[in-house]
């Protein structure tokens, strides 16, 4: 009989043993590994010579005065993330004749007034926020030389800068002019 109870306890002992052993075959372990990475806001000012946006613009020479130059000029949200985008447009002549004064008002501007709206701090604010990937309406269509200028403005250097900056549309303002974090 103690044999017997022996032997059931070692049995007993032995099963205990073996489940066990089987549960530690039920456990698991696992990492998850997240990456939260923040968007970017980046932007590339495209200037076209041609309606069909298909010629890049380059320097011109031999322009006269009263001739009309296609100047398109356009911002392309080239980022992650929305933006809201804002341009200044600065013109320049360079005169050969050093004692002349440049009379800026002789080279006018085709802009849009539509999408495009002239802030008091001189610059033009596209009024809809520009996903990634998207390009806006041109600001500028032309530059057109005054019939005015007179020889005084032979060999000059007339230039029409486009700057362009952005910021985040998102958390940030639901207009653009609501919207913080302009460069000062």
């Amino acid at each position: 009989m103690k044999r017997k109870l022996l032997i059931v306890s070692a049995l007993a002992i032995l099963v205990a043993i073996l489940a066990g052993g089987t549960l530690a075959y039920f456990t698991a372990e696992g990492t998850a590994h997240n990456v939260i990475s923040s968007g970017n806001v980046e932007i590339e000012v495209q200037e076209w010579a041609d309606a069909e946006k298909k010629v890049e613009f380059e320097d011109l020479e031999g322009i006269m005065p009263g001739m009309k130059v296609t100047k398109i000029a356009e911002v392309k949200n080239t980022g992650k993330g929305d933006a809201w985008i804002r341009v200044k447009l600065v013109k320049s002549i360079t005169m050969t004749d050093q004692t002349a004064s440049p009379n800026l008002d002789l080279i006018r501007l085709e802009l849009d007034n539509k999408d495009w709206k002239l802030a008091n701090d001189g610059y033009y604010y596209y009024q809809k926020v520009l996903k990634s990937g998207e390009t806006t309406t041109p600001i500028l269509n032309s530059v057109t030389f005054d019939e005015a200028m007179g020889n005084e403005y032979q060999n000059a250097k007339a230039t029409v800068d486009v700057m362009a900056e952005a910021v985040q549309a998102a958390n940030n303002g639901t207009t653009v002019s609501a919207a913080a974090g302009w460069p000062k």
